[in-house]
Parts: structure tokens; sequence; C-alpha cells
């Protein structure tokens, strides 16, 4: 804006104005260094088409009968379990999101997540939220079924998909 006003303005007798000088050149800016901590999070698989939503205890499609009742009648051990008591909704959900991605990136393939029953006739927060988390977007690729065993309503078995390899 400067150098616009003063092109406008005429000198005064015997002072003339500098030379304007040359832009200089920029050297491109160098590259951001490699962020540790991006690299050692575990991004949940993409998938093309968004995976219709997961209702504990309804069998899901792509999954077959006899799995399905051997994962519903706790036929199915789970590999590792999570226990959520005395847990506040925020830090359940991280500790949910955290254990599956881990247990996915480990391979495992039925995992438990017990919620206990809450009381009666609804339940607790826990156990009425873990269906909503299950079903967030960075999660949802990740759980193939989940259901309650047969006599412990208080927690769920998700078997899980298999990972993909790139």
């Amino acid at each position: 804006m400067w150098r616009a006003y003063t092109a406008t303005v005429k000198p005064l007798p015997g002072h003339a104005l500098p030379p304007v000088p040359a832009a200089p050149v920029e050297a491109p800016p160098p590259p951001p260094p490699p962020n540790p901590v991006a690299a050692l999070l575990i991004k949940a698989p993409v998938l093309k088409a968004p995976p219709p939503v997961l209702d504990v205890g309804l069998q899901p499609g792509g999954l077959d009968s006899h799995r399905w009742k051997d994962l519903r009648r706790g036929r199915t051990r789970p590999e590792r379990t999570l226990d959520l008591h005395g847990r506040r909704a925020q830090d359940a959900y991280l500790a949910v999101r955290g254990f599956l991605l881990a247990a996915q990136a480990e391979g495992l393939r039925c995992v438990a997540i017990v919620t206990g029953k809450g009381p009666a006739p609804e339940g607790g927060v826990l156990r009425r939220e873990l269906p909503h988390w299950l079903n967030a977007p960075d999660l949802r690729p990740l759980v193939l079924g989940a259901a309650h065993p047969a006599p412990n309503q208080g927690a769920v078995h998700l078997l899980l998909r298999r990972r993909r390899r790139p």
C-alpha cells in the first residue's frame, strides 16, 4: 500500500525517491517435521459404504447362523475382557474405543465388555450407551456382531472383523 501511495506523490526538488528494490525470491518453506504421536495412532479401516447399524442381540447380515448362535449362547469365548464398572460415561467411551482399536490391531476375534446390569428396568448408563458407541463412525467398521451371552446380561460379547491387510 505504501508503494502505491508514494507512486502518486511528486517528490520535492532535489529529493528523488529511492529505487524500488526487487522482490526477494523466497525459498519454499521446509516441510514440517513428522509428528511421532500421529504415527503411533491406530486408524480404523475405511470401508467404501458405511456398515448397517449394529443392534446388540440381533443377528447382523454377513454372519452365519452357527457362529451367531455360538456368540449369543456364550460358547465363543472372549480373548480379552474390558470391565467398565465404576467409570464415568466419557472415560468408559475412551476406554472402549482404545480397547477395540487395540484388540483389532492385535488380530483378536472375540472380546467382552462388562457394563453391569444397572438398575431395572432400563439398565445403567453404560449399558444404554454402549450400542451408541459401537455405532460410532470410527468403531462400527471394527465390529461384526454383538450379543449378550445367555446367562449374563451385564456383559456384551463382540465379534470383531478380521483386520484387512493393505
